[in-house]
């Protein structure tokens, strides 16, 4: 009886510790040390980062991002290319297609929910290419190819994202976020510019709210971070706030933005000052408040993630090679330093 206890015990206790280890993925720079893309396990109870192993050697894997059904992973490569890949019962990766991103300095990738199409933001050529998914992972070539490049200034296309038919795209170039809406299979164009942006505040990332109701858009030049709330008639600016601490004067450079899973707060990184600004959001109104900047303890946080728990926020700190563990308060939103690993040139992490 002793033994079949002790046995269950260890069963359950197996069990438990595998369940609390999910995998992260990690984009990284190739210029340097880098050989691709890297795996890490991640304990959700400790915050724990283990077990870093190379998942596939490619080119500038910058920016990720999983297939629905998380059977696949894509990639931008800096080269003028994406590419998908299976993902191998031991979490290495394995190529399956490598397609041109129709366009210089692709930058960001992302799906819709239906895991049949992804959109690529081209920042070099200032271009949109939208992709079909086929049934077995793999990519075409590209169904559609937007240029946002109308004027003196060249277009600068930073990131986009789908949301129900609505295509959204931050282009830094233009100071803008553009609207596409589906019709049939393919997508329009309805607005170049939901809302005025004003000065040159550079529009990069942005966060939508589950309920597609709200839009945070984090200025790389500005320091700001612009709510945006959709309506009948269109879209109307809500509030305007700073990511920076008062006393900080030196380079700005926002780059990433994310919302909690409960929405109640909003995170910000600041390359520069490198810190995740934190604010506490209003659910009913949108209206956010800036409760915290927080340093990432390493330097230039190109981009940042939560956990699939909502304990934890991991930043990746290019430029000093290293991903930076915080534990989140889940009643205040604020930020706890935990620890810090070492990895060449990190600049996308995917839970």
């Amino acid at each position: 009886m002793k033994f079949k206890f002790l046995f269950s015990v260890f069963i359950l206790t197996f069990l438990s510790c595998k369940a609390q280890i999910t995998s992260l993925y990690v984009g990284t720079y190739t210029k340097g040390e880098s050989e691709g893309i890297y795996k890490l396990d991640f304990n959700t109870k400790t915050g724990e980062l283990s077990n870093k192993r190379l998942a596939i050697h490619i080119d500038d894997p910058s920016f990720l991002t999983y297939s629905p059904n998380r059977e696949f992973l894509y990639s931008v490569n800096g080269s003028g290319f994406l590419s998908s890949y299976k993902i191998n019962e031991d979490g290495s990766l394995s190529l399956l297609t490598r397609v041109s991103s129709e366009g210089r300095g692709p930058c960001h990738i992302a799906i819709n929910e239906k895991g049949d199409k992804v959109v690529v933001s081209n920042y070099g050529a200032g271009t949109v290419s939208i992709y079909p998914v086929k049934e077995d992972g793999s990519l075409g070539e590209a169904s559609q190819v937007f240029n946002h490049n109308k004027g003196d200034n060249p277009a600068r296309a930073h990131s986009a994202q789908f949301h129900n038919n609505d295509l959204y795209v931050a282009d830094l170039g233009n100071n803008a976020v553009f609207n596409y809406v589906l019709e049939g299979n393919e997508y329009k164009l309805k607005s170049d510019n939901i809302i005025k942006m004003e000065g040159n505040p550079g529009p990069r990332h942005f966060a939508v709210t589950k309920d597609d109701q709200f839009i945070y858009v984090i200025n790389e030049y500005g320091g700001s971070i612009v709510s945006i709330k959709k309506t009948k008639e269109g879209f109307e600016q809500i509030d305007f706030d700073l990511t920076l601490d008062e006393n900080y004067n030196g380079q700005i450079s926002c780059a990433d933005i994310h919302l909690s899973e409960d929405e109640r707060f909003l995170y910000g990184s600041n390359r520069g000052e490198n810190s995740i600004a934190v604010f506490e959001r209003n659910i009913k109104t949108g209206k956010i408040n800036r409760i915290q900047n927080m340093s990432v303890h390493g330097d230039w946080p190109r981009n940042f993630t939560l956990d699939p728990t909502g304990k934890f926020l991991l930043a990746a700190n290019r430029k000093s090679n290293n991903i930076s563990v915080f534990k989140i308060d889940t009643e205040t939103g604020k930020l706890s330093f935990l620890h810090a690993i070492d990895l060449p040139s990190p600049v996308c992490l995917l839970f």
